[in-house]
């Protein structure tokens, strides 16, 4: 963040649940997918432009429904602990805090990255907190022009970014008195219970390195056109994620050849909502960690592989995840299932011999349309991806119906890749928020 710009905190307060929680639901069972994931914060910002109600009103209103809804969703109240959750009803962490500037001006500012988002964020990612408490911090702040930046840190250890979304959209209704229409459903453990696991260790461990992050943009008129070109008889309607996720695989393996002693094999991760993926669905406002993983790897060859052959290699891998795997998971060992799929894809990421892209979509998350907390909808949402780790990918949906691509790399496989001429031609690198 620029020099001039600074985020002052004005006051801390603990938010308790405006009811207390029953006795018969103070314990709350962790599943197995939750007890896999990594201690870490799940995080997101809301940016929404000046508005005219004030600021004291909205904070006012966002401290109330935040109460209201720790009281619908108590497990987040509470305290972890080891594989349960201690519904105590200690509340979660709101913070409000004043930014000296104009949202505008920030949205426009140049050399734009993950660390200049991280003011808005009263937690880090990677915070020990995250697997005890407080799982839930809020920071609201306030900018000299009435825009409001909305902050929040939700424990990974309790909620996958489906959880977090269903919780925001329930928030939000519960502050802009539209009613209810999301109604949580808090029994994953029944669906995937505990089980004794040989390795105790986050779902997917990284290594750090010293790496570089870009942010590119997807127009709509430019993902129809990517989704023309991949067209054809394996895959016959695409989808934007596909096509989108295909060009930048095939992109980053140009760099990466380009780079001597890189790994001739790749391979692609991608986490999964599983909810509507198994047989018979899942509820969809099933709380938890209710995810998946899928990879495909490419075949070792000279030549690049054509864009269309990545997007049906793509398909397939998910056809056959849903087939072969997802399905599975309303049987007895669906755990069993789960813990064997997640050491797989930690094994793959971990090999010498291949370059594994690890991709997390957030589109079609109604991360625009579903957070209105009475003021309208946002101008900007985000997800701050992480710099410190490599070979990492993250998608959002952009206002316009496009796709925003947080993607980090080494220094070395950036500088090749950030001036591939296939990437270019339907993508464009975003330094400022006033397209997006």
């Amino acid at each position: 963040m620029a020099a001039e710009y600074k985020v002052e905190i004005i006051k801390r307060e603990t938010i308790k649940p405006s009811s207390p929680t029953p006795p018969h639901l103070k314990i709350y069972q962790l599943s197995v997918l939750d007890q896999l994931q990594p201690v870490v914060y799940g995080q997101v910002v809301y940016f929404y432009p000046k508005n005219d109600i004030s600021s004291e009103r909205r904070s006012h209103r966002l401290r109330k429904s935040l109460s209201e809804s720790l009281a619908r969703f108590y497990p987040i109240a509470g305290r972890i602990n080891s594989s349960t959750i201690d519904c105590n009803d200690e509340g979660a962490q709101y913070i409000e805090a004043r930014f000296n500037g104009l949202l505008s001006t920030f949205l426009d500012q140049s050399a734009f990255s993950s660390t200049v988002l991280q003011p808005f964020l009263v937690a880090k990612m990677e915070s020990p907190e995250s697997g005890t408490w407080p799982q839930l911090l809020v920071q609201a702040t306030f900018f000299d022009c009435g825009g409001l930046a909305v902050g929040i840190c939700m424990s990974h250890k309790f909620a996958d970014a489906t959880t977090m979304g269903i919780f925001m959209k329930s928030w939000a209704e519960t502050s802009n008195g539209s009613g209810q229409t999301v109604f949580p459903e808090f029994n994953g453990a029944s669906y995937f219970p505990l089980i004794e696991l040989s390795v105790q260790r986050p779902a997917v461990e990284l290594k750090k390195v010293d790496s570089v992050m870009k942010r590119y943009v997807f127009d709509k008129p430019k993902i129809l056109e990517l989704k023309a070109k991949t067209a054809g008889d394996s895959v016959q309607q695409p989808t934007r994620v596909e096509v989108v996720t295909a060009l930048i695989l095939k992109c980053v393996m140009g760099a990466s050849r380009s780079n001597p002693g890189s790994p001739k094999k790749y391979a692609l991760t991608q986490s999964m909502n599983i909810r509507k993926r198994v047989d018979p669905p899942l509820p969809e406002n099933l709380v938890g960690n209710v995810v998946g993983y899928f990879a495909v790897r490419t075949e070792e060859h000279h030549e690049e592989p054509a864009l269309r052959d990545l997007v049906a290699l793509l398909r397939k891998g998910i056809r056959e995840f849903t087939e072969k795997k997802a399905k599975r998971l309303r049987e007895d060992d669906a755990s069993a299932v789960i813990c064997r799929d997640l050491q797989e894809a930690a094994e793959l990421i971990r090999s010498e011999d291949t370059k594994v892209l690890i991709f997390t979509s957030l589109c079609n998350f109604q991360l625009y349309e579903a957070v209105d907390f009475g003021w309208g909808k946002p101008i900007w949402v985000t997800v701050p991806a992480s710099e410190s780790h490599s070979n990492v990918v993250t998608l959002m949906d952009t206002r316009g119906g496009g796709v925003e691509a947080w993607v980090t790399l080494t220094k070395e496989d950036m500088a090749s890749f950030e001036r591939d001429p296939d990437l270019l031609a339907f993508a464009y690198l975003s330094t400022k928020n006033s397209a997006v």
